[in-house]
């Protein structure tokens, strides 16, 4: 034991006690130095601070998913109470200092972690490592319980609800002696007990949606290629340990911190996660700072690969990683809000507003006029039970446990569908999104790619064809072994070991869709391992989004191998020290440095001139027009003698030769052309989008007339021009040429919701290549920006991103689909960003909602981001009738027309929290109503969840026609008990001498029950109408049980439980002892079911004549 720890590294007693709080597991590999380290110190500190200041400044919003491929979000606060916060920085900073991991050769390295790079470790040793170190994942930090309580109770109306609770204790006791009134102390608690009820839910929801979400992030992609055993293969990244050698390519994030001990010339790696800094910086084997958090031959846990490859050994996982430290001395800081969550905000304090508004209302008459004129009606326990009234009258106890309800289908929805939502509330924001640009490889095509056509020159043959040809001996010049070993060795792509004894189309296949395609391709021709056997790699240029193109350079392996192995010619004179160039990229790219090509007939290679590029142009145009990807193989023969004999293949200055004189005047060995079909629920999901106003574009970096092609099979392009008219081609797709530089801002065209509903042969299409995007003027964007079919070609990241921020910048609402590391910058740009789950860590990093399997659940994720709102607005046009409004005027009215209160502060309570509650959490439930796919997305500056017409709808509309008939009810009955309306008006409290107080209180307690059953009754009205905003409970029924998509289990047994409150606290003897709620007589329980009926009837009217006649005035100002 002593002696592995020694091979593995020195062990920092001190580093290991102050993070892990000495747990065994944690022991730290850790490399000491016996130097001083006070200004190491001060340099790492500096450094800290900056990371913190990055990660502080990058916060997202609420409810961001911790999962193992993901980056923790982390806030290091310069206000959070410590003893010694600076001591504590300076500690670890001295941890990080006394790490030299990148003063080590790579052999030391090795022995010290007892692996090897050509073996990895062996399972023996990594059970070991895995008992000493544990799993490789960091603990996130933990919550602040005190605050989070704290908001539980406080958040939303809970504080009012607290200094309501708080005023009626006062009202009972003192302000309440000699004789305090038990209501006062009922209502007190009862407050209190519906301050722990909103509390439950709010925890409820927050434990909730935190399970889902981790349980969501287990289905995420979490895999690293690793060595062990003498074998690659995928593990999940929580399985490392110390030692392990793994092997890290474009669009990687690094799952542990590693030391590189091989890297291509241009790996790069940003660190921005962790320093702030977004100029990606190059990964060497060689130190080349003293500073560990500054030398670029470590690889820090969490930092992304955005060019090149390298291979690793693991130095450190989980907490001991930077990483991991850094988030030790982290605390969780204070999220943004989301859309949801602000337009909550603004309904809460819209109405918290109007509830202080008419409390101080009720304050100032009391002091100024009534206590003056009217002694007595008025006490000041009294005055604080109106207070409180007004409070209770105004906040909707039920929305909080209606938005948790919500959110808890959206979740339940969205894990059947295979939707990750970083945060539940996010979903609603891609409900109001208005354009959705997509990339195509990999997001609208299946990114399973076939090589399907090869061609030398202009000599066209599929890979059966060119198979026979070696097979027979008849590959004349060997052209098509110079193909098979071109696109074996220039591959970054590798088979699975232990496939091998598979057939080639069923072996996995390490590396991206394209490269394995050619692999495969390249296998059924030839085997690579002969390719790869008889070349020894010198140099490589991995393929990126910006150069389009992967390079290597090789010489012979050894003596034994071939004299002129392939791609070698007959021709070629191959000297034992001559280098062979081997080349694979975009034809346009690439054709521009080539000076010669195959000659098909087996001949020397000929000039690349006019009539042979034209040739092969035509070649890859007609595969491009059919919606083929097409890639150009290369060669070059580099004679030893142009390499200077001073220069070093190390030297970073090599890289500058090889990619400025060697990649010229190449030989075009020939092309290749690759299919991958579109996913079969595109072209449906295509027409549901637009059919919800939301424009769908392309945005690619594959070549124009592939992308035009694959967006005809999508349906993004509705038409497609006829080839032989290039007329119609101008017409239906336009390019560059019609957009005018100069047309003033104010006289373009703007694209309304209508153009989408046009017929498609009336509005052309446009096509844009990333050329085109560089020379754009404003206006030539304003134009651009109108068009409702779009594709853009060839773009860079750069381009994909200004695309994003041109329309935002006009206004729109944006998403963005991708899955690749050329998507990033967009992904994060866009108002929500959608990564595919098979695509790169960088992507789904940058994302904010990913689609682990199919595309088509966009339009699931869009339609209950829409849904979620509507209900959410349903449920508060529900609450505020009964709950707000018809609670409020007995108040008013007793306060101003001395009326007695007919309803008391307790029954408004048991509305608030138990009548109206199961009803509007039943509202949560409803279907998506038919249309909302159908109409335009939300205005998010317009469209609120509470305006003028909702409030209008709400008051002046229900609110009011259920006060007037509950007060028509309850005034009627008094009247009939011989308690006269004009007797009672302006009373203030004095009654005419033949009444009976005692029958008067007596007849006012049955009066308020009577005016209880008419709103909850009432209630069930509006439940109905309310369910649907446009639609006729016809069109919508909720008990047509048949029907999965209108049928809601959830209204009839709300509306049964609610009834059974409704007599439960109007009949148990303890209520109406302790409550004075009362039984009313048996018509007092029919009648309030007429007028629902007739509040329904009338709201059906309304939708009729809104749907009947959409541009009058009632439909303006329907809500």
């Amino acid at each position: 034991m002593i002696d592995d720890i020694e091979r593995d590294g020195g062990e920092d007693l001190k580093s290991v006690g102050s993070l892990s709080n000495s747990n065994p597991r944690e022991i730290s590999p850790t490399l000491l130095k016996s130097i001083t380290i006070q200004d190491v110190n001060h340099d790492n500190a500096l450094h800290l601070d900056r990371m913190r200041r990055a990660t502080h400044s990058r916060r997202d919003s609420a409810s961001r998913i911790v999962g193992e491929f993901r980056t923790l979000s982390l806030d290091v606060t310069d206000t959070q109470q410590r003893p010694t916060p600076l001591a504590t920085q300076k500690a670890a900073a001295k941890d990080l200092a006394e790490l030299e991991w990148h003063k080590y050769s790579v052999d030391d390295i090795l022995q010290r972690l007892s692996s090897n790079s050509k073996l990895g470790l062996e399972d023996e040793q990594v059970k070991r490592k895995l008992s000493q170190y544990g799993h490789n994942e960091v603990s996130p930090p933990k919550d602040n319980l005190l605050l989070k309580w704290l908001n539980y109770v406080l958040g939303g109306f809970g504080s009012l609800l607290l200094i309501a609770s708080i005023l009626c204790f006062i009202a009972w006791k003192p302000l309440g002696e000699p004789n305090p009134a038990p209501a006062n102390l009922a209502l007190a608690i009862v407050l209190l007990i519906v301050i722990v009820i909103q509390t439950a839910f709010n925890a409820w929801q927050d434990f909730s949606t935190s399970r889902v979400m981790a349980s969501i992030s287990g289905l995420l992609p979490s895999a690293v290629l690793v060595l062990r055993n003498s074998h690659q293969s995928q593990l999940p990244a929580k399985d490392l340990v110390p030692g392990d050698i793994i092997y890290v390519s474009l669009g990687n994030k690094l799952p542990a911190d590693i030391r590189f001990i091989d890297v291509s010339s241009d790996l790069k790696m940003d660190r921005s996660v962790l320093t702030g800094e977004s100029e990606p910086i190059q990964g060497t084997v060689d130190m080349t700072d003293e500073n560990l958090l500054e030398t670029r031959n470590i690889g820090l846990q969490g930092t992304l690969c955005v060019s090149g490859s390298g291979v690793g050994v693991v130095i450190q996982t989980g907490n001991l990683t930077v990483f991991g430290r850094i988030a030790k001395l982290s605390s969780t800081g204070a999220p943004s809000l989301t859309t949801l969550q602000k337009e909550i905000l603004r309904f809460v304090l819209i109405i918290a507003a109007c509830a202080i508004t008419i409390a101080l209302l009720v304050i100032i008459l009391w002091a100024s006029w009534l206590n003056k004129r009217h002694k007595g009606f008025i006490t000041v326990p009294v005055l604080i039970i109106d207070v409180v009234s007004v409070m209770v009258a105004f906040i909707p106890e039920g929305l909080p446990a209606s938005v948790t309800v919500s959110l808890a289908v959206v979740a339940n929805t969205l894990v059947k569908n295979k939707v990750l939502c970083k945060s539940l509330m996010t979903v609603e924001t891609l409900g109001s999104v208005n354009v959705l640009c997509s990339d195509k490889t990999g997001t609208l095509t299946e990114n399973k790619m076939t090589v399907t056509n090869l061609a030398v020159l202009d000599h066209e043959m599929d890979i059966t064809q060119a198979r026979d040809r070696l097979v027979a001996g008849k590959d004349s010049g060997r052209t098509v072994e110079q193909m098979a070993a071109v696109m074996g060795v220039c591959n970054a792509a590798t088979f699975d070991e232990s496939t091998m004894d598979q057939p080639v189309a069923l072996r996995k296949v390490n590396g991206d869709a394209t490269d394995s395609a050619i692999l495969r391709a390249a296998e059924s021709l030839r085997p690579v391992k002969d390719s790869l056997g008889e070349w020894t790699e010198v140099f490589k240029v991995n393929f990126n989004s910006k150069t389009k193109y992967m390079l290597k350079l090789c010489r012979r392996s050894s003596a034994k191998a071939p004299l002129f192995p392939a791609p070698c010619d007959t021709y070629d004179e191959l000297g034992p020290s001559d280098y062979m160039l081997m080349c694979k990229g975009a034809p346009d790219v690439l054709l521009k440095r080539c000076a010669y090509i195959n000659d098909p007939s087996g001949g020397p290679p000929l000039p690349l001139t006019r009539d042979n590029i034209d040739r092969l142009t035509s070649i890859q145009e007609k595969w491009a027009s059919k919606g083929q990807r097409v890639l150009l193989l290369a060669k070059r023969l580099i004679p030893h003698s142009l390499i200077p004999g001073e220069m070093s293949l190390d030297q970073p200055d090599f890289g500058d030769l090889v990619n400025t004189d060697f990649n010229q005047r190449l030989t075009v060995v020939g092309l290749v052309g690759l299919v991958d079909p579109p996913r079969p629920e595109i072209p449906e999901t295509v027409r549901i989008m637009r059919g919800a106003g939301i424009r769908f574009f392309m945005v690619t970096g594959d070549f124009a007339l592939t992308a035009v092609a694959i967006a005809e099979q999508c349906g993004i392009l509705s038409t497609s021009s006829s080839p032989s008219s290039s007329a119609r081609k101008k017409k239906i797709l336009h390019n560059i040429d019609d957009l005018p530089r100069n047309v003033p801002l104010d006289q373009v065209r703007q694209f309304t919701q209508a153009d989408l509903t046009s017929p498609t042969g009336n509005l052309p299409g446009l096509v844009l290549s990333g050329s085109d995007l560089m020379e754009m003027s404003d206006s030539q964007w304003e134009q651009a920006c109108q068009y409702t079919e779009i594709v853009f070609a060839r773009t860079t990241p750069e381009q994909k991103l200004r695309i994003v921020k041109e329309f935002q910048k006009r206004g729109n609402v944006v998403g963005m689909t991708g899955d690749g590391v050329n998507d990033a910058p967009s992904l994060k740009a866009a108002d929500v960003g959608i990564a595919m789950g098979g695509g790169s860590d960088v992507a789904m990093e940058a994302a904010d909602l990913v689609l682990l399997e199919s595309f088509a659940s966009v339009t699931v994720a869009v339609e209950y981001g829409r849904l979620v709102f509507d209900n959410l607005k349903k449920t508060c046009l529900y609450l505020l009738p009964a709950g707000s409004f018809s609670e409020l005027m007995p108040i008013l009215l007793n306060v101003l027309l001395g009326l007695p209160q007919i309803l008391s502060s307790l029954q408004m309570i048991i509305i608030c929290v138990v009548t109206d509650v199961l009803p509007a959490i039943s509202m949560c439930f409803e279907k998506p109503e038919a249309g909302l796919l159908s109409r335009p997305p939300r205005d998010t500056k317009k469209d609120k969840l509470v305006d003028w017409r909702f409030l209008l709808h709400a008051y002046g509309f229900l609110g009011l026609l259920e006060s007037l008939a509950a007060m028509s009810m309850s005034f009627w009955w008094l009247d009939r008990q011989g308690f006269r309306f004009g007797d009672l008006v302006l009373a203030y409290g004095g009654l005419p001498p033949q009444y009976d107080p005692d029958a008067y209180a007596e007849a006012i307690n049955k009066a308020q029950s009577i005016y209880f059953f008419t709103l909850v009754g009432m209630q069930f009205g509006n439940l109905l109408a309310t369910r649907t905003r446009r639609l006729s409970i016809v069109q919508s029924n909720p008990f047509k049980w048949s029907d999965e998509t209108q049928r809601n289990y959830w209204i009839i047994p709300s509306m049964l439980v609610s009834l059974a409150f409704l007599f439960f606290f109007s009949y148990v003897p303890f209520f109406q002892n302790t409550f004075l709620t009362r039984g009313v007589p048996v018509e007092h329980i029919f009648i309030p079911f007429t007028f629902a009926l007739g509040l329904l009837l009338l709201d059906e009217g309304r939708k009729y004549f809104v749907r009947r006649y959409p541009k009058s005035l009632l439909a303006k100002i329907a809500w």
